[in-house]
Parts: C-alpha cells; structure tokens; sequence
C-alpha cells in the first residue's frame, strides 16, 4: 500500500516540473497533522466532496431549473463535467490532478438558487451591503461556513486550493482580486468549465428543442465542420446519435485546440519550473489566438438564441421574483429566520446572514419556502 509519503515521491518523479507538488504545499490557516495515506491535496478533494455545500449542487441550475427536466445539467452534474475534463488535460501535461480536482470540484460550491439569475438578484439586494458574488462566496463558503470541524470554521483547505478558486475566470466569473494565475492547475480548471458550459449547454438546449441543429450550423462554423464531418464518415447515422456525437467532438475539438496552444506557449516561454509559471506575463493555458473567433461564434449563439429564449427568460423572472420575495419576507419580520441564521445575524449582520442563508438554498428549498411564505393553504 502507498502511503503519503510514497505518493509524495511519485509526484516528484512523475509530474512535469512547473506541476504543484503536494509536499511543498503552502499549508493551510489553520496547521492540521499530516494525514497517513492521503496527500493534502487529496484531503481537500474529499473535504469538498463531502462538503453540505457541494451535496446542494444537486438540486441548484445549470441553465434549466429542476422541475424542467431529469435530464439536463445542474450545478452538480456541471462540476463533475468540468472535474472530468480538466483532470483529462491535466494528465495530458503531467499536472498534479488531485490539485485540479479539488479546484474543480469547488468552482461552483457559491452559486444561489437559480443559476446566474439568483446571482444577479442578491447582488442586487445586497449592493448597500458589500454585495455578492458567487466567485467571492465560495471562498468564504470554504473558510466559514461550512461546519464539519470543531477546531476551526470551514473547510481549511490549502492555499493553493483557496488560490485556484480566488482567481477562478470565466465570461461568467471574475477573479475576488487582480493579478495572473498561481498554478496551472488552476488555469486549466478555468478553460475546463468553459469548454464544458459552452458544449454542454448547446446539448442541453437542443434536447429541450430552444435550439435547432440547422440554425446553429447556419451561425456557428465550429459546428458546421463537425456537421460536415459526421456527414461524409455516418451518412446513415440516426438524429439522436448524431447529436450526441457532434457534442462529443465539439469537446474533443476545444480540449484539443487548447492543448495544442497551451504546449506552444510553454514552450515559447520557457517555462521550467512553478515560479516560471508564476512570473509569466500571459496565460499559459490558452485556446490558439486565431481560433478565438470560432468560440466568439458559439459563445454569441448561446447568448442570443438560448440564454435569452423566452422559456429561459420566464424561468429566469420567476426565479428573480422568488428569491426577492423570499428576501424581502425574512427582513421585514427576522423573527421567522431559523435559529442558527438568527445567530449568524448576530456574527455578520441581518442582510449578510440573509443572503448566506438564501445562496444555499437548493432551487427546490427556495420554490418550497416561497410557498410557505405566500400560499395560505401550505403547511408552515
């Protein structure tokens, strides 16, 4: 059986020179003995796992809302995605994947209810009250509240982990503070989640028929090439395998792309060593500059015809509609908080305990607690 300490020494050996190794972590806030057998960062892979936080993302929106459907994405499922295709990209360069999924793993743990509907609702309700973002909120998620532990809050996670969640960026999310990347591995989970929301996404909306095959291909040359592709090698192939398959090369086509580049930029930086990885000037995980414009146009077509259908719009006003109604109800009479938020009040202030309260909730808890505030004939 390989201890800790075995596994230390593999990843010494084994992974490229500008990888994290676990050994030289930078610790945690609060010091905790060495575990036996597991490495640190694969003790913070499992505390995310088990985390309350991370259990919610089963019941918390992707693009659809829960009731829509069993078989879109949610939050959960999206994760888990983005777990999957960084440690795939991270094993391509010899990065330390046990770092990547941690990252990975609790990218999302911030998001509310509702997906980007419930982020932009309480940022709205909270704007005299220091705000919200999602991004912001899982670290303190991570640091705070979270109560599996006696001696300390949260989750004490390393700083190379808090550091990968810190400076997560997407078009959705923006970094809690300036500044480059502190890992790959943390860059490569950012290129993850994109490339896994951008495909999966586009699958979702054409199983719920927002979307149609032609009018994709029409706006989107990405697509059309794989189109054209499965057209010459399966002429016979059926129309629910064939999107299936575009899907699967969309995915293979964006990790691929990325790969090729990223490896490019190492080597035209000359990166050797972490502390390369540290001082570079640009990122290193990228897709090709000239390959940018094709994800313009996928990215466009997203935004255009499926997070602005109107099937989205009405899920996302209803969404808006229940989260400030709910806000609102909790503020006006605080007497009707639970008690462990009532304390929390105490600790950071009514609006802040409000919205910690309301960015766990799962869609589900949220539509359920709406009812028992406002429908006269639910049971309290």
């Amino acid at each position: 059986m390989f201890n800790r300490q075995a596994i230390e020494e593999k990843e010494i050996a084994g992974l490229a020179p500008y990888a994290v190794r676990s050994r030289l972590s930078r610790g945690r806030a609060h010091s905790e003995k060495e575990h036996e057998w597991r490495t640190a960062f694969q003790r913070d892979k499992d505390r995310i796992l088990h985390s309350t936080a991370f259990r919610r993302l089963t019941y918390k929106t992707q693009v659809f809302v829960n009731y829509e459907g069993d078989h879109y994405r949610t939050r959960l499922t999206h994760t888990l995605e983005v777990a999957q295709i960084a440690r795939s990209i991270g094993r391509n360069l010899a990065l330390n994947e046990d770092l990547i999924e941690a990252i990975s793993l609790a990218h999302d743990l911030g998001h509310g209810p509702f997906g980007h509907a419930g982020e932009r609702i309480l940022a709205e309700l909270m704007k005299d009250h220091g705000g919200f973002d999602h991004n912001v909120h899982t670290l303190r998620i991570v640091e705070e509240l979270e109560e599996s532990y006696n001696s300390f809050r949260g989750l004490n996670l390393t700083y190379e982990v808090r550091e990968g969640i810190k400076k997560h960026r997407t078009a959705f999310d923006r970094p809690s503070k300036d500044g480059m990347f502190t890992s790959l591995e943390a860059e490569v989970v950012n290129l993850a989640d994109e490339i896994a929301y951008d495909s999966h996404d586009l699958d979702d909306g054409l199983r719920a028929e927002l979307l149609e095959e032609e009018e994709i291909k029409e706006a989107v040359s990405i697509w059309r090439e794989i189109g054209d592709y499965i057209q010459k090698a399966n002429p016979g192939i059926r129309p629910v395998q064939r999107k299936r398959f575009a899907i699967r090369l969309l995915v293979n086509q964006l990790v691929t792309n990325m790969l090729e580049e990223t490896t490019e930029r190492l080597a035209k930086n000359n990166i050797k060593s972490l502390d390369d990885v540290q001082s570079a000037r640009e990122p290193l995980v990228a897709f090709p500059r000239g390959f940018e414009s094709k994800r313009k146009e996928l990215k466009d077509f997203l935004s255009c015809k499926l997070y602005n259908h109107y099937r989205v719009a009405r899920m996302t006003n209803k969404a808006e509609r229940v989260i400030r109604a709910i806000f609102n109800a909790y503020l006006e009479r605080s007497d009707q908080l639970p008690p462990d938020v009532v304390k929390k009040a105490g600790m950071y202030g009514l609006h802040r305990a409000l919205c910690d309260y309301i960015a766990g909730m799962t869609d589900r808890f949220a539509l359920d607690e709406y009812s028992r505030f406002f429908e006269p004939y639910e049971r309290v």
